[in-house]
C-alpha cells in the first residue's frame, strides 16, 4: 500500500493581503489616496476622478443619453430607498426642462453622498462642480457608488435584498449536538 505525501501545508484560502507600502524617507511624501487616514473624520478621496467617465463606458452613455435615470438611481441610492428612481428621475427632468438648472437639485445629492461617505469636497464645491460639469459629476457619483459595491440598476431596496442573500450563503449551517452512536 503506498501512502501520498501531503503537502506541508494546506493551500490558502484566500490570497494573502499586500504587503504594507514602505515608510517614506525623508522629504518624500505619501500618496494621500493609499496613506493611512489618523482621523477617521477626515474627508479622503474619491474613487475615480471628475474626468474619468470613459472608465464605465456604459454610466458614460447612460448619463449622456438619459441623465435622468443615472441621477434618479443615485438618488435612491443616497436616499436609501425612501425615494424612488423613478420619481427622483422624474422630478429631475421636470426641473431640467422647466428651468434649465436641474444641477441646482443634483448638487444636494452629491453634497449628500460626500456626507455620507466621507469624501472630499473637489475639485471645487458641489454646487460648481454640478453647474460647470453635471455628466461629469453625475457619472463620477454613480462610479463611486458602483465602486463601493452597489448594483445600480437594482436600486436600494434590491441591494440590500442581494446583501441578504449572500450573508445568509456565507452562514454555514447550524449542527445540534454532537456525534452520537
Amino acid at each position: 500500500m503506498e501512502f501520498e505525501e501531503e503537502p506541508p501545508f494546506p493551500p490558502p484560502s484566500a490570497p494573502p493581503c499586500p504587503p504594507p507600502p514602505p515608510p517614506a524617507s525623508h522629504g518624500e511624501e505619501l500618496n494621500p489616496a493609499t496613506a493611512p487616514n489618523p482621523d477617521p473624520h477626515t474627508p479622503g478621496p474619491w474613487s475615480t476622478g471628475l474626468c474619468d467617465c470613459c472608465n464605465d463606458i456604459s454610466s458614460c452613455c447612460l448619463t449622456c443619453w438619459c441623465p435622468c435615470v443615472t441621477f434618479g438611481r443615485i438618488a435612491e441610492i443616497v436616499d436609501r430607498g425612501s425615494t424612488s428612481c423613478g420619481v427622483s428621475g422624474a422630478l429631475y427632468m421636470l426641473i431640467m426642462c422647466v428651468t434649465g438648472c436641474s444641477c441646482l437639485y443634483s448638487c444636494f445629492y452629491r453634497s449628500k453622498l460626500r456626507g455620507q461617505y466621507l469624501l472630499k469636497e473637489s475639485p471645487c464645491t458641489d454646487c460648481c462642480v454640478h453647474c460647470c460639469c453635471e455628466g461629469c459629476a453625475l457619472c463620477q457619483e454613480y462610479r463611486e457608488l458602483k465602486n463601493r459595491g452597489f448594483h445600480m440598476s437594482i436600486g436600494w431596496h434590491g441591494n440590500m435584498e442581494r446583501n441578504k442573500r449572500m450573508a445568509m450563503a456565507a452562514t454555514p449551517p447550524q449542527v445540534e449536538g454532537g456525534m452520537f452512536r
